[in-house]
């Protein structure tokens, strides 16, 4: 059967709009609608209907603005950032060859239901393409909606009595009944999907609500009752027409060749890569783009606004030429060839993630864009090799031979290296017995400063977006799922593209990403003086690593697990019967349908949620939700340190080893993996607990140094504030200082609870927290929050000054900044979604002082591994976590790692308020607090 597509150009364009980030092309055009649109054509078109047309509303009034002169009366104008994509996506889509519809007098919708009534009696199998409900009215055989922008598709009745509660003919009463706000159909007032569906399910049609609404009690009834006058109104307002006179018929809606010369023209100018590959690939793009890598991208050395989120706006890349080196000639080519480049990129290939146990099976090399190499040194047969363990495939160089022959460059500081998250490749070749020198740029971290929300910093993420280039991923090369295998096992032939590629697209990268940096100083000095020094210091604290006391952690699983099995017997006891604590539908039937207690929090899908913050919204009600969540926390703890912490073991090292990740958050907070050191819990006994297996080695002791309350004192210091700096210079309890100024008591009248307030409007004005927020954390009504939060603003002006200047700045600017200049994209400042903007404004006020943090910590640890180096291994930086830095020194050196480290903290960075460090000392983690 032929299919007709009807395309609701306004309603994609509308929804485009809302839905997608504020893009932009290099030239600074708005672009997020019309990429939005044409990603939908583009799919259309993979579908090759027979007829297709593209239907838009006609300039000028219509019938419905005749029947009803406030029809659409309180839309507000057209954003202009809105309209300036309508040309360009007209042009498109003439370009494409889509028939284009625009007929005076009725809207799009009206043409839209004439020419799929007309194609379903004419056989045709009709789709509207469209996000809007009112077009599921016109639903029945031959027709259907899909909504190509989630892929949601209504094709049947059974499909919109799923989706609205009503048949596809009850439509046009349900909408009468509800009215249309985006209209200004006013409907029957508080009658919302529910009471409409119910209505019509009862008396079948809105002229059978109308003549049932003297008996429809409560006030609903009488909303009703007042609504009847216009009831007739609306239905003729939200009825779509199906008897428009068209020049047309649906089988003259026939694609037209495309012009593929406008097109070109037309992705090139607004950055539309992908759609340009569809044309011919590179070198269709040649003919609108440079392909120069080297050069800075428009658009983003000067801008002030964050890059287009998704969009890349440089060339299309072509893959490179690579070389297999396997014999020594080719070896001492390469190293010839890199003995004489100012830079080069490398990259290891392994057989395994964890970089302290992973093999080297290969390295790769690049000195110029588009030409690299790679050198296979462990790949294996097949997947086992018998008794005598796996067997070098044949043709590699051996391992020895290639790591004395790379040691001299590797090992050079003058040499310039170029890694993407090299961190891990540092740690290979450690163990292989080279010691890297001259690590001078990391291209994870050159996109992480210059705008940390762009993108995702992985290496094929990267390429797409800045190089519009498709790389090849490791499933390509070694399948996927339970059918995937070692690097090790990879065939060179195939090893040879996906590895070489790795060390070239990192050089393109790098050519790329430095001028961008450079264009803007404060972030360059961002990258090159916290990012990269702190590359070499993390390398040195994951492979330090950290002593546990196996047997220790043994006996608290021990304890954990029979205080869950006494919290299932008291749930078993409550509940009256057995039951299982980790079925969330078994849950919900015991909470909720046996026990009877209300469902204060609804999962996405409308059912009760049984997760944390459902359980704690009812725990006051009854006693079976409290242990609920005490077994949960024990189980958490057991799963996640308890157990899992002995299997991490390194059996080369006795100790476990986390990972350290600097693009942990946007505002340049780190995060730890493998294990996450930063989340065991610290405020219960039982996860302090767990910090007593984090021990010293015998003739050691744990040192531990944390900043006291380094954020407070940053926001003193942004803020200006007179009274808060004085607050902090003099020593003061900050806490029971803002009390005694809120309250306006003396600090010793100060009392525990006021102290308590005090403390959760200092901490939660640092998250933006609002009115809402202070008065759920303090437990008490949202007024007398709001006089809380007045009178600390009313004692400290300063700090509201500040916050009112962060929302301004990252309303002008789409940023705000730390003290030592990193920039924090802020892409939702100017969200239609007053949700998005509230948190966007809330991160406008947080990020400064949380980012301002990250860079303290990193740029003190920079600082006292340098120290350290000249210690003779008296001691040992061995976690960061959070605010804190902890050590395992020998026993006789604590007083002068104490003093050294002390001050080398305190003095990473002026502020108009001392900086304080606390310091402890134990023989386990949690003794050093």
């Amino acid at each position: 059967m032929s299919r007709l597509v009807l395309i609701d150009g306004s309603s994609y364009l509308y929804r485009a709009f809302h839905a997608l980030p504020p893009l932009t092309n290099a030239q600074g055009e708005p672009t997020g609608a019309l990429f939005g649109v044409v990603n939908m054509l583009r799919a259309t078109l993979k579908e090759q209907p027979a007829y297709v047309a593209f239907v838009v509303d006609a300039p000028g009034r219509t019938f419905r603005d005749d029947l009803y002169d406030q029809y659409k009366a309180n839309r507000p104008p057209m954003p202009d950032e809105l309209r300036a994509q309508i040309e360009p996506m007209m042009a498109i889509v003439q370009a494409l060859g889509f028939p284009i519809l625009r007929v005076p007098g009725v809207e799009a919708d009206d043409v839209i239901g004439t020419l799929a009534v007309q194609g379903a009696q004419a056989g045709l199998q009709v789709t509207i393409s469209t996000s809007d409900k009112d077009f599921a009215q016109l639903v029945r055989p031959g027709v259907e909606l899909v909504n190509t922008m989630t892929g949601s598709r209504t094709d049947s009745d059974a499909a919109v009595i799923e989706k609205f509660g009503v048949r596809a003919e009850q439509i046009v009463d349900y909408l009468a009944l509800m009215g249309d706000a985006v209209d200004n159909v006013p409907g029957v007032t508080k009658c919302g999907p529910k009471t409409a569906a119910k209505w019509l399910a009862e008396y079948g049609t809105l002229d059978g609500v109308i003549a049932a609404a003297p008996t429809i009690k409560g006030k609903i009834g009488e909303n009703l009752r007042e609504a009847l006058d216009r009831l007739p109104l609306n239905r003729q307002l939200v009825t779509i027409k199906t008897d428009v006179a068209l020049e047309q018929a649906p089988t003259e809606l026939v694609l037209r060749e495309r012009d593929a010369p406008a097109l070109i023209q037309l992705y090139g100018r607004y950055g539309f890569n992908r759609a340009l590959e569809e044309l011919g690939g590179a070198a269709a793009a040649d003919e609108v783009v440079s392909t120069d890598l080297s050069a800075t991208p428009a658009g983003h050395a000067k801008a002030s606004r964050a890059p287009a989120a998704g969009v890349a706006d440089t060339a299309l890349a072509a893959p490179g030429q690579y070389e297999l080196v396997t014999t020594s000639g080719q070896l001492q080519a390469w190293v010839q060839a890199l003995a004489v480049a100012d830079e080069f990129a490398f990259d290891t290939e392994t057989d395994a993630l964890d970089a302290l146990r992973a093999n080297l099976v290969g390295i790769s090399l690049c000195a110029q864009p588009g030409v690299a190499c790679y050198i296979p040194v462990g790949h294996v047969l097949g997947d086992a090799g018998g008794l005598l363990g796996p067997q070098l495939c044949e043709g590699q160089l051996p391992l020895a031979t290639v790591i004395e022959a790379l040691r001299p460059l590797l090992e050079d500081p003058a040499k310039a290296k170029i890694g993407q998250n090299g961190k891990y490749d540092l740690h290979v070749l450690r163990r292989h017995g080279i010691a890297v020198a001259g690590y001078r740029d990391d291209t994870l971290l050159q996109s992480f400063v210059l705008n940390a929300t762009a993108t995702r910093h992985d290496m094929d993420s990267l390429a797409r977006h800045y190089l519009g280039y498709a790389t090849v991923k490791y499933e390509d090369v070694a399948g996927k799922g339970a059918k995937q295998v070692s690097f090790a096992q990879v065939a060179l032939a195939d090893a040879l593209r996906y590895a070489a590629e790795d060390a070239d697209i990192t050089l393109r990268l790098h050519r790329v990403l430095r001028p961008q940096l450079a264009a803007v100083p404060e972030l360059e000095r961002v990258y090159t003086q916290i990012e990269m020094p702190l590359v070499p210091v993390l390398a040195r604290i994951e492979a330090n690593g950290v002593a546990i006391d196996v047997d220790e952690l043994r006996r608290q699983s021990a304890d954990l697990s029979a205080r869950m099995l006494a919290a299932q017997q008291q749930a078993t006891e409550l509940a009256g019967h057995a039951f299982n604590l980790d079925s969330p539908k078994q849950l919900q039937a015991v909470l909720f349908d046996e026990l009877g207690l209300p469902a204060l929090v609804k999962t996405p899908k409308g059912a009760p949620s049984t997760n944390e913050e459902a359980l704690e919204a009812i725990a006051d009600q009854h006693e079976l939700p409290r242990v609920i969540l005490e077994y949960r926390g024990l189980a958490k703890l057991r799963s996640t340190y308890t157990d899992k912490l002995p299997e991490m073991v390194n059996p080369d090292t006795g100790r476990v080893h986390t990972n350290y990740h600097q693009v942990g958050a946007a505002t340049g907070r780190m995060s730890s993996s493998d294990p996450n050191l930063q989340n065991i819990p610290v405020r219960t006994s039982d996860g302090r607990r767990i910090r007593e297996a984090f021990i010293a080695a015998p003739g050691h002791k744990i040192v531990a140094f944390d900043y006291s309350q380094v954020e407070l004192r940053i926001m003193a210091h942004l803020s200006a504030d007179p009274a808060l700096i004085a607050a902090f210079q003099a020593g003061a309890d900050i806490h029971r200082a803002t009390a005694a100024e809120v309250f306006g008591v003396a600090l010793e009248q100060v009392s525990a609870d006021q102290r308590r307030a005090a403390k959760a409007i200092n901490f939660g004005l640092i998250y933006g927290m609002g009115a809402f927020g202070l008065a759920r954390s303090l437990g008490v009504s949202r007024p007398e929050a709001q006089d809380y939060i007045t009178l600390y603003f009313a004692r400290y002006p300063g700090v509201h000054a500040f916050m009112e200047r962060m929302r301004a700045q990252a309303r002008e600017q789409g940023y705000v900044e730390t003290l030592f200049g990193r920039r924090l994209y802020l892409a939702d400042i100017h969200a239609r979604n007053a949700n998005l903007r509230a948190g966007a404004e809330r991160a406008a006020i947080n990020a400064p002082m949380q980012g301002t943090a990250a860079d303290i910590i990193k740029r003190a640890m920079t600082s006292v591994d340098a120290w350290l180096a000249s210690q003779d291994g008296q001691a040992r930086m061995i976690m960061q976590v959070h605010d804190e830095l902890v050590f395992e020194c020998n026993e006789g050196f604590v007083p002068a790692l104490r003093e050294a480290v002390t001050g080398l903290m305190a003095g990473a960075a002026h502020l108009s308020v001392p900086l304080l460090v606390d310091c402890g000392v134990g023989d386990n983690w949690e003794q050093a607090h």
